[in-house]
């Protein structure tokens, strides 16, 4: 990893991470309050693995299948890294412990090897205006609706999407 490649990647608070399993492929988006990696050394990166939606379709994946992707994107940023690698999963508490916050440590890390890094063209980011044109995201969905659709109205959406906000406080970590 060159040292420009090192700085870019040391500040990306979130990445996209990408696997493959028996099922097909699976992304998964990743970040964290400080950079989402920690740069092991120049052919290996750290990433814990937060708590999140708990269907461990990653972490499964990379057991059998230890081929991964991270795409780094930097908010306001038109660079776009791309690291392609081989990972494995580790429950080794000292590595854990390194990414405490708030007294908890992730339960698992994932170690990836890297084997290409390199940046991508910023014409997709360009074009998309991801950074500077602002949408109104009012009238989305939000994922209580999703749920509540997806099970014929079973699932209280409502209270979902009221009780998400004191739930992801205390639950972060």
């Amino acid at each position: 990893m060159t040292p420009a490649y090192r700085a870019h990647i040391g500040c990306a608070r979130f990445c996209v991470l990408a696997t493959i399993g028996p099922e097909g492929t699976d992304c998964s988006p990743r970040g964290d309050e400080g950079p989402v990696v920690t740069i092991h050394d120049d052919r290996t990166l750290l990433l814990p693995d937060w708590k999140g939606n708990e269907r461990i379709d990653s972490l499964r994946n990379i057991v059998r299948d230890d081929r991964v992707s991270l795409l780094f994107l930097i908010a306001g940023s038109n660079v776009a890294m791309r690291v392609n690698g081989r990972a494995k999963v580790t429950a080794d508490p000292e590595i854990a412990q390194r990414f405490e916050r708030q007294a908890r440590s992730p339960r698992s890390v994932i170690v990836i090897r890297i084997e290409q890094v390199y940046s991508q063209c910023a014409r997709a980011l360009i074009r998309s205006g991801l950074w500077t044109d602002h949408h109104d995201t009012t009238s989305l969905p939000t994922v209580g609706d999703m749920l509540n659709e997806i099970t014929s109205g079973e699932f209280d959406g409502a209270r979902y999407d009221a009780e998400w906000p004191d739930r992801a406080a205390r639950t972060m970590w």
